[in-house]
């Protein structure tokens, strides 16, 4: 082992801190994958401290084979050899199921006896298959992506797994780990074989939002990727040792490294020089909403310094829809709040400034059609103060550094004097 210590994330207070990675494709001395497989382990061995576990997405070895003798041997080899470094009693290694290695049932059968410290608490028929590791506020399920007596590679169970989640759900943290992706990586898509079908795939991440899951954890596509779908990350790693079909340039050999707290889940992902090449924080600590800028839909004015003595427009962490009243300068203004717009979502509604029905004639409606209603306010009157306003703006108020552009696209104001 060379190279100097590499420091690891470590959780900000209680907590749990592991490495992820997968795709070896190993388990055959001297072929190519053994000395890249052993040039990624070399950097895990120099992180300081080491994992408390180590989660292995699929794939360690290159399988595939139907001489069941020559599977296990690749097992032996993978485990007592490359792997030989790893005290797997202080540091529990715990794998899930993938094509290169469980593709039918003689497979299925060696997987599962080969690895035989694994939990046999998964659904029945997929003991050490499928499982569930509790560890104090954390819970790792382990799905089965590949089982054969569902189809084979590209599916997977849900019923159990949403089960499991629920009867966890105290458990601070939730992770599920799996081998192919739910949603495609870098291009590379085709149902089963690169993803989950979408039949089984969707169903599947439902579960997940559902019950709170922070992260899936896969592989297969080698590459190291992270995605965002409905709140739950997809977080790929499949660069263990597969260097030949890795895309030039763009993706490299790498482990994960990640730290869990109350805060979240923060990763480092080292490449075989020890450098960490990405990073994330989840999730992102934003400033409020409320404390970014309000935005424009409509603002007039006279000339002078006074400020606009009409303003409407988007405001605060749920959009919604105030207009502000100043008819006398120097004045505090008065505020009428309406509806709540979703965040880059389209809207369409309508505004009503009537001067003969007092605080209650700022008024909203969804369309035509749809019944008005006054917008909340505390103020004993309206839009009957307003004088004459010279300037109208759609989109943008006074110039200068008070302006509050609307940073949305498409917008479109109509002004029309009611008949009656």
């Amino acid at each position: 082992m060379s190279g100097g210590e590499i420091a690891a994330l470590t959780p900000e207070g209680p907590g749990h801190q592991f490495v992820f990675y997968g795709d070896a494709c190993s388990g055959v001395p001297a072929a190519p994958h053994e000395a890249s497989f052993a040039a990624t382990n070399a950097v895990l061995r120099r992180l300081s401290p080491g994992p408390e576990f180590i989660v292995f997405a699929g794939d360690e070895i290159v399988g595939l084979t139907a001489d069941e003798a020559a599977l296990r041997a690749q097992w032996r080899h993978w485990l007592d050899v490359e792997m030989a470094w790893l005290d797997r009693d202080a540091t529990p290694l715990y794998h899930a199921t993938s094509n290169h290695a469980t593709w039918d049932a003689m497979s299925e059968r060696v997987f599962a006896e080969t690895l035989a410290h694994l939990p046999r608490n998964g659904p029945p028929g997929q003991e050490g298959l499928s499982f569930f590791v509790r560890r104090g506020d954390l819970l790792m399920v382990f799905a089965n992506t590949c089982w054969s007596g569902l189809g084979g590679e590209g599916h997977v169970e849900c019923e159990w797994l949403a089960a499991t989640l629920q009867r966890h759900a105290d458990a601070r943290h939730k992770l599920v780990v799996g081998h192919h992706p739910v949603w495609p990586v870098n291009g590379f898509s085709g149902a089963r074989q690169r993803e989950i079908a979408p039949e089984h795939g969707r169903p599947f991440w439902r579960v997940l939002v559902e019950n709170g899951v922070l992260a899936y954890l896969c592989g297969h596509i080698l590459a190291f990727d992270v995605q965002v779908h409905d709140g739950v990350l997809q977080l790929l790693s499949a660069g263990a040792g597969t260097a030949h079909r890795m895309p030039e340039g763009a993706e490299y050999l790498h482990c994960v490294q990640a730290a869990l707290d109350d805060d979240g889940l923060r990763y480092q992902v080292l490449d075989q020089a020890g450098r960490a090449r990405e990073g994330l924080s989840w999730p992102p600590r934003l400033a409020p909403s409320a404390a970014g800028p309000a935005e424009t839909l409509l603002s007039a004015w006279s000339p002078g310094p006074a400020r606009a003595p009409l303003w409407i427009g988007l405001a605060g962490p749920g959009r919604r829809l105030p207009a502000v009243l100043a008819p006398e300068p120097g004045r505090s203004p008065h505020y009428w709040l309406g509806p709540e717009l979703a965040a880059g979502a389209p809207f369409d509604l309508q505004l009503a400034l009537h001067a003969e029905m007092g605080p209650g004639g700022i008024m909203w409606r969804a369309g035509d059609g749809a019944p008005w209603s006054s917008l909340a306010a505390a103020s004993p009157w309206g839009a009957e103060r307003l004088g004459p306003l010279d300037r109208w703006a759609i989109g943008h108020g006074q110039a200068g550094p008070g302006d509050r552009p609307f940073r949305g696209e498409g917008l479109s104001i109509s002004m029309f004097q009611a008949l009656g």
